[in-house]
């Protein structure tokens, strides 16, 4: 017999409107600050963040999230409805590049460090290589293969209660990264096995620092 968690069927919302009874309507200050362009308040946050965050689906609808860092301005604002961000080296799974050619529909979410708001903006993307664009997005002469274009279909600004709930940015909650395993460790033990050996194991994650070093652009 399956320990699996199983939803109550007589619990389970089935539809919006039942949704919808469990909540106040919508207010309006949410509905109108919803644009289909970026602004000026749009565009100077999106310069200041140095990270995001970019949902995709795949045909089967199988959703993923990847995170994208940079220093700040690293989002390129190509005109009022179209940004660009670089695609830096990663782990070449390609899960986000991938989803995008099957569906072009994604969601960011910007953060800039300090701010308890974020800013959404859902639209299009495309993959581009062009030169021109790729070369504006260069670090230390190293140019990006390709860039995610997005044009947007709507933009908004988040409130801060998901940030100030979570006290994601007061120095008082902040955790030790010591208490749980390494990211080497992790996916070892998960896997194939860690190695017992203390010192082969701070190898493994001295190897991966390095690789990060090397292959940062």
């Amino acid at each position: 017999m399956s320990n699996r968690y199983q939803v109550d069927p007589d619990h389970v919302i089935g539809d919006e409107a039942q949704l919808r009874a469990l909540f106040e309507p919508t207010h309006a200050l949410a509905l109108r600050k919803c644009q289909s362009q970026l602004g000026v308040h749009a565009q100077a946050f999106i310069r200041r963040a140095p990270f995001l965050c970019i949902g995709t689906q795949n045909p089967e609808g199988k959703a993923d999230v990847s995170p994208r860092g940079d220093p700040a301005g690293f989002v390129q604002i190509l005109d009022p409805q179209t940004i660009a961000i670089p695609d830096r080296p990663g782990n070449n799974r390609l899960d986000t590049l991938s989803n995008i050619i099957a569906n072009p529909a994604v969601g960011l979410l910007f953060i800039i460090p300090g701010f308890d708001d974020t800013l959404r903006l859902n639209g299009r993307a495309q993959l581009s290589t062009d030169p021109a664009l790729l070369q504006r997005m260069a670090v230390d002469g190293k140019v990006p293969k390709l860039a995610i274009v997005v044009v947007v279909d709507e933009v908004f600004l988040h409130c801060a209660k998901a940030f100030r709930r979570s006290h994601l940015w007061d120095p008082d909650y902040l955790q030790d990264r010591r208490e749980m395993p390494s990211l080497m460790k992790f996916i070892l033990d998960e896997t194939s096995g860690a190695p017992n050996d203390a010192d082969e194991m701070r190898k493994l994650d001295d190897d991966l620092e390095q690789a990060y070093q090397r292959t940062m652009y």
